[in-house]
């Protein structure tokens, strides 16, 4: 009985690391078309509403998921209350959030050099480096998708294939 118990426990467990782990491979491009349409709507309110900065992205991370909804509303704060520059904020507000993502660090490099030309330009000037980031995320969303076609089913399978094999070698 006891042995029976502990092999329901041991696939439980291996089964549950095996979805979580696919988890990540189905979040990654979700966040990444969260993070897309986040930035066509950035570019929307910079050239069409002329919003400040600090309150598109307050309007942002009214509109986004978790955890992208505080990596805006982090930055939207640290505009209002701190006194920094632009791309410090989005900065900091990028490395308050990011283990909570899903997103990997060719991701990261595209926001920060996003951050790096955030404010800076004239809207014209602003709309491209938008445009381009969107482009970059883009490119990476596609590998997120193919990632998550090729891994996303074995992963699932060999958490739950390594806990009958554990229960085999114990047995």
């Amino acid at each position: 009985m006891i042995k029976l118990i502990g092999a329901a426990l041991i696939i439980t467990a291996t089964t549950w690391t095996g979805l979580e782990a696919a988890r990540k491979f189905n979040e990654r491009p979700r966040q990444l078309r969260q993070l897309k349409s986040a930035l066509q709507s950035l570019e929307a309110e910079i050239m069409y509403g002329h919003t400040p900065l600090h309150e598109a992205a307050r309007r942002l991370s009214t509109q986004l998921q978790a955890p992208l909804s505080r990596l805006f509303s982090s930055f939207s704060k640290r505009l209002l209350e701190e006194e920094t520059t632009v791309s410090s904020a989005w900065n900091a507000s990028l490395d308050e959030i990011w283990r909570e993502t899903a997103l990997r660090n060719g991701e990261l490099e595209i926001l920060k050099q996003f951050g790096e030309t955030l404010g800076r330009h004239d809207k014209q000037s602003q709309q491209k480096q938008i445009q381009l980031a969107i482009t970059h995320l883009q490119r990476e969303e596609g590998d997120a998708f193919e990632k998550q076609s090729k891994y996303e089913k074995m992963v699932k399978s060999l958490g739950f294939l390594s806990g009958l094999l554990i229960i085999i070698l114990l047995m």
